[in-house]
């Protein structure tokens, strides 16, 4: 439901709300959130006249986030930030910002592509700003587990698939917050059932292409690698039919080749890498490789480069590699299913 107290003034829109009309000043949502006003435009734009989704009950909701794989910390502070009805914690901006991200995810049930769900906010506000995404994700479970159950996907497949939050959530805790930016957007991929995770790998749906991507879960060994593989090639037959996939693909910093200078040459990643043929590189729009090698090697992007640790191989040459002035490239690779 749309949040009440949020007056019409020279930039407004109309929302449905219990049976009746709300109009809503997205400008003075925007200057209440501390976010520009093109981003929230683009929430009420996408979200349209869409319904949002129901949060479960508090009382379901810490057996849910066990089951999403929240560790307890984490878990803590969401349940102590719960939207309850009168909450101080919830303006009426914040409202009407979990009802309509929610419902712009939703809309776009069964989509595969990258969607942002609204603006990045200030998340040291207090825990309603913290983890509002969180709560987005919560709502939204209950109906891409319906859409999971309408294409015939097991509840193990299902629940390992979304308990991909847990894992998120426990990175960015361990890089001092500075994670969410991405993942709140990534998750909605897990949201709208564009995303499964197969084994050691999880296989985003697009065109004739599944594009893989590597959670952290322990080592991606060529066995792992390939009961995975080998999982997704039954799979999407089984379950989704209609989509005819021909080609696996990855786009990730673990396929550049300068890689080969550091690892040896029986590591699991030059051995993932063998399995692709590259495309030729083109420096990505909008994407700095560094900084990604940096995200997913160290879980950091601010400690400073003498100060990484280097436990492992594969710091030791990031590391190397950038302190010689060296850059990484994001590279992207396929091969036929």
């Amino acid at each position: 439901m749309v949040a009440p107290g949020l007056a019409a003034d020279k930039t407004s829109a109309h929302s449905e709300a219990a049976g009746r009309v709300v109009r809503v000043d997205l400008d003075d949502i925007a200057a209440r959130l501390g976010v520009p006003a093109e981003e929230v435009e683009r929430v009420h734009r996408l979200a349209g006249d869409h319904p949002s989704a129901p949060l479960p009950a508090k009382a379901d909701a810490p057996a849910i986030l066990e089951r999403l794989a929240v560790r307890p910390d984490d878990a803590a502070e969401i349940m102590a930030g719960w939207p309850d009805p009168g909450s101080p914690l919830w303006t009426a901006e914040l409202r009407w910002l979990l009802d309509r991200s929610t419902a712009l995810v939703r809309a776009d049930l069964g989509g595969h592509l990258w969607l942002s769900p609204g603006p990045e906010l200030p998340r040291e506000r207090g825990p309603a700003w913290q983890h509002l995404y969180v709560y987005a994700y919560l709502a939204l479970t209950g109906v891409v587990t319906g859409y999971h159950r309408d294409h015939g996907v097991a509840e193990d497949v299902t629940w390992a698939t979304l308990a991909d939050l847990g894992r998120n959530l426990a990175i960015d805790r361990r890089m001092d917050r500075e994670g969410w930016p991405v993942m709140q957007s990534w998750l909605t991929l897990h949201a709208r059932g564009g995303l499964y995770e197969l084994g050691r790998l999880q296989f985003q749906r697009g065109g004739d292409t599944l594009d893989l991507h590597i959670p952290e879960a322990g080592p991606m060994t060529p066995a792992a690698v390939t009961a995975s593989l080998d999982e997704a090639r039954g799979f999407f037959p089984r379950h989704f039919p209609e989509e005819q996939y021909t080609e696996f693909a990855c786009g990730s910093w673990l396929l550049d080749p300068q890689l080969l200078e550091y690892l040896p040459a029986d590591s699991n990643i030059v051995r993932f890498q063998q399995r692709f043929e590259l495309e030729p590189y083109e420096e990505p729009e909008g994407l700095d490789a560094d900084v990604e090698v940096l995200r997913f090697a160290f879980r950091s992007l601010s400690t400073p480069l003498d100060r990484l640790p280097r436990g492992t191989v594969l710091q030791r040459a990031v590391a190397d590699h950038l302190k010689a002035g060296g850059h990484w490239q994001w590279r992207r690779g396929r091969f036929r299913i």
